[in-house]
């Protein structure tokens, strides 16, 4: 049977429909490409926090919130921050995410009374916004870490002149000014007043630095500052994008467990009594091998209070002194100086730990109250080894040749001055200066080698007059 193979065409009119319908897909993407890219395609403004020193914890969550940001595609960021400075690495962290950012950050100190302080500068100028609310301030951007007050000490007269920096000073100064003033001139901001703000620590009110053209408006509030940014053009991402902030709904982020985490371990305080409770728990750990919760508990508080010197900034000559009061904590323990070693080692930990942190950042410095602590801890190891070595002392011999002297026996065979006797449930060989019997009780008064000298003990050894007496 023949079969006819049958090829059903596309009608004239079908192929027309697909040729304008692939038109009409080429011209809309022609079109829509051609359009200026506007901010975010999701119509939600993230607002974050920024509350307290800059430090590893924060930084993280402002880091994580922006990336956040840009995978969602937001139409703009809020940053309210409210920080007196904190340290320089956490804040470049920070200045490279909004830099990176394809999606605008606006920086905005509130409320009213709050500051942006050293970091919290270089930060508001870094971002695509920066606002401010009435009653705020910024500036004093100068690395404080270098010291120096600046102020006269009197010697001098009258004279106005000031120490020269050395060069490690001039160094870090150099850096900061150059690195605030590209922020500006990247942002379209006051660089001259910028690099004065390192060099001169200077500071502005939010009406003077709106009048310097230091931030671009001041608002009273989030919502007022979205309004005042409406319609502006920020460069974000190597585009410029004009801002449509008309009715944008304000999500807060909060921080999450492991910021909050993070920001605990990362406190200068809690870092410090973390390795001070590591070291102890170890420490009693090797004096009574097998009680597990002193190793086990200051395994963890080390390992994490290693991980936040981590992320501080240490000083050298602290961390030396801490090692060296453990290491004379330890000598202390094994060979009992009567508390001379464990009180320098105490000395040692309160000077270690006053100096461990390089910063001056008044968030992240060791308070006085925790330093007493560590040094009434030290001081209480230190006498509690002491006493336990005046113990030692007093209490008998249990271990060893020396615990032979004085224990008991009895003769077992005796011929002269010497023979045998049972002590300890051992048979010793012995030697006295008087005739002993067999079965006469013993008193070990000396050992030498493998050999016991003994002599009779009064107590339990009375001769026949003594007996004959005490029935009497």
């Amino acid at each position: 049977m023949n079969i006819d193979r049958v090829t059903v065409r596309p009608r004239r009119y079908c192929r027309e429909a697909i040729r304008i319908f692939a038109l009409a897909l080429v011209w809309g993407s022609a079109f829509l490409f051609s359009v200026a890219p506007t901010a975010g395609s999701e119509r939600v403004a993230l607002l974050l926090r920024l509350n307290g020193a800059v430090s590893p914890a924060s930084a993280d969550y402002l880091i994580r919130g922006i990336q956040l940001a840009n995978e969602r595609k937001v139409a703009l960021v809020v940053l309210q921050m409210d920080t007196p400075g904190g340290l320089d690495t956490s804040m470049r962290d920070i200045v490279r995410a909004i830099l990176a950012s394809s999606v605008p950050v606006a920086s905005y100190v509130a409320p009213s009374g709050a500051r942006a302080a050293s970091a919290g500068t270089y930060i508001l100028y870094a971002s695509h916004i920066a606002a401010m609310a009435p009653g705020t301030n910024l500036g004093a951007a100068t690395p404080i870490a270098l010291g120096g007050s600046g102020q006269d000490n009197g010697q001098n007269g009258d004279s106005k002149e000031r120490q020269s920096p050395n060069a490690a000073e001039a160094k870090a100064v150099n850096d900061a000014a150059a690195y605030l003033r590209g922020l500006a001139e990247l942002r379209n901001r006051n660089a001259d007043w910028a690099e004065k703000a390192v060099r001169d620590a200077a500071s502005l009110s939010s009406t003077a630095a709106e009048r310097e053209k230091v931030i671009d408006f001041v608002a009273l509030s989030v919502d007022e500052l979205m309004a005042k940014a409406n319609g502006r053009t920020v460069r974000a991402g190597g585009v410029d994008i004009r801002l449509d902030t008309t009715g944008l709904a304000v999500q807060s982020i909060e921080p999450d467990w492991r910021t909050r985490l993070l920001s605990v371990i990362a406190d200068p305080n809690v870092a410090l009594m973390l390795m001070v409770i590591g070291i102890y728990g170890l420490i009693f750990e090797f004096l009574t091998p097998g009680a597990v919760i002193p190793g086990t508990v200051g395994g963890i508080c080390l390992l994490l209070g290693l991980y936040a010197l981590a992320l501080l900034p240490v000083s050298y000559a602290g961390v030396g002194l801490i090692v060296l009061a453990v290491a004379l904590f330890v000598v202390e323990a094994h060979a009992p100086t009567f508390g001379i070693l464990g009180l320098s080692g105490a000395v040692a930990l309160v000077l270690g730990a006053t100096i461990l942190f390089d910063t001056d950042v008044p968030d992240l410095e060791v308070s006085r109250q925790v330093l007493v602590g560590i040094g009434v801890s030290a001081l209480a190891f230190s006498l509690i080894v002491v006493r336990l070595a005046f113990g030692a002392r007093r209490r008998a011999v249990a271990t060893g040749a020396e615990q032979m002297i004085g224990i008991s026996g009895k003769v077992s065979s005796w011929t002269g001055t010497t023979g045998y006797i049972v002590t300890h449930g051992e048979r010793w060989s012995a030697a006295s200066a008087e005739p002993l019997t067999d079965g006469d009780d013993v008193t070990v008064i000396a050992r030498d080698g493998l050999t016991l000298e003994v002599t009779r003990d009064p107590h339990k050894n009375r001769g026949p007059q003594e007996s004959k007496e005490k029935r009497r």
